[in-house]
């Protein structure tokens, strides 16, 4: 189903999206960079003259640490990319209408959600 050409944000809007797109990439590049920076940090906190057992402890807790970073830098990782393509929606101006209902996605929606692809009315149809 082809988006009609009339149903988009004017271009004024769009250069707003867009500001706002491009600012919260970087500042999802920037936490992106902290996380990767937590997950690659080594230190060992000078537990190596401590317990065998609690020298357990922290190597699990070390591994369940680096886990969790791993799985936010993921999740990063897919915010960014969401973020760019929706800059690539509004390099073709097909940026904020709703891929399901065509219509265009609130305002109010998209400054909280820059990402989103699904009106309310559309997600709530999920």
């Amino acid at each position: 189903m082809a988006t009609d050409i009339n149903v988009r944000f004017p271009d004024k809007d769009l250069a707003e999206f867009k500001t706002l797109i491009q600012e919260k990439i970087g500042k999802a590049q920037h936490d992106l960079e902290l996380i990767k920076s937590a997950y690659m940090n080594n230190h060992t906190n000078g537990t190596e003259d401590t317990s065998p057992t609690f020298k357990a402890f922290d190597e699990g807790s070390a591994v369940m640490s680096k886990e969790s970073n791993s799985q936010l830098a993921i999740r990063q990782e897919k915010f960014i990319r969401d973020l760019k393509n929706a800059l690539i929606r509004i390099e073709n101006k097909t940026y904020g209408v709703c891929r399901i209902t065509k219509k265009l996605i609130a305002k109010e929606r998209l400054k909280l959600v820059p990402h989103a692809t699904l009106s309310i009315e559309a997600k709530n149809m999920q």
